[in-house]
């Protein structure tokens, strides 16, 4: 049978240096990671832009010699900020990192498409935020195809990009090889629409299924009249649709434990195999 190519995102794990991670991710049977050096290893980067090629080297090939892959470069800017001098400078931040992805042998470069305000408001649900949002892809896909890198997007259901329909939109209007989106069908939960996940999860994969390039497998309840992100395996989450997809539609597609930190791995990662086995 085809396995579950299952990773899980660098910084849920513990690690000192690029040694304790590798071991770490070997340890669990992850055979890919999302990575953010700033998160995993701040020491590394002072600052966003001043990474150099070296440091991601030195992440990047040690990790390949372990026949370790970064399914995602993680950069997780504002693209919506209505501060044309705060676009500007995240927007030179995630160009950085398509720089870098080469050295890092990372498959693509990812984001959310963040805020116009200051958190949740209601602005992100307007067509302005969507253009505003939409502009600093364009700009980005732009820039990555000179590298031969891929732009990967999140959707997120308080951000500019809230739903699968505007994820299909995003992708039709650049039509571009390379801009996927990063497919993450907890953050499409809201308080509306969780008692009908299942729906939500048949319209996404539907309507993104050639466009999808990974996924990030979180888990949720309701809390204080609240979407709560909970560790996988111990929420609401039905995961069946999810792991059949990966299984008889796109085997082997890169699938990443998000805010499961190690306390709760092995868990996870025993929930996932029992409910992608019987798929």
């Amino acid at each position: 049978m085809i396995p579950l190519n299952l990773g899980i995102r660098a910084h849920d794990l513990t690690a000192e240096t690029r040694e304790e991670l590798g071991h770490k991710i070997q340890k669990y049977g992850f055979s890919h990671i999302q990575f953010a050096v700033k998160k995993s290893f701040p020491e590394l980067a002072p600052d966003l832009t001043s990474i150099s090629s070296g440091t991601a080297s030195y992440i990047g090939d040690y990790l390949q010699n372990m026949g370790i892959k970064v399914s995602i470069l993680g950069c997780y800017i504002n693209l919506a900020s209505p501060d044309p001098f705060i676009r500007e400078k995240e927007l030179a931040i995630f160009k950085h990192h398509i720089t870098l992805a080469k050295d890092y042998h990372a498959a693509l470069v990812g984001t959310e498409t963040g805020s116009v305000g200051n958190g949740y408001t209601m602005k992100n649900f307007t067509e302005e935020a969507y253009v505003a949002a939409r502009e600093s892809i364009i700009e980005l896909v732009a820039f990555a195809e000179n590298f031969g890198v891929t732009v990967g997007i999140e959707a997120g259901i308080n951000h500019p990009l809230h739903t699968s329909a505007l994820a299909r939109r995003l992708i039709d209007e650049i039509q571009s090889p390379n801009l996927k989106i990063i497919m993450d069908c907890a953050n499409l939960i809201s308080l509306d629409n969780y008692q009908k996940q299942e729906e939500v999860v048949f319209n996404a994969l539907t309507e993104l299924r050639d466009d999808i390039s990974c996924f990030h497998l979180k888990d949720f309840v309701i809390e204080n009249n609240q979407v709560k992100i909970v560790p996988v395996g111990t929420g609401w989450m039905k995961y069946n649709q999810i792991l059949s997809f990966l299984k008889h539609d796109k085997p082997l597609m890169f699938a990443s434990l998000e805010a499961t930190t190690e306390p709760y791995v092995l868990a996870a990662i025993e929930k996932l195999t029992e409910v992608y086995h019987i798929c």
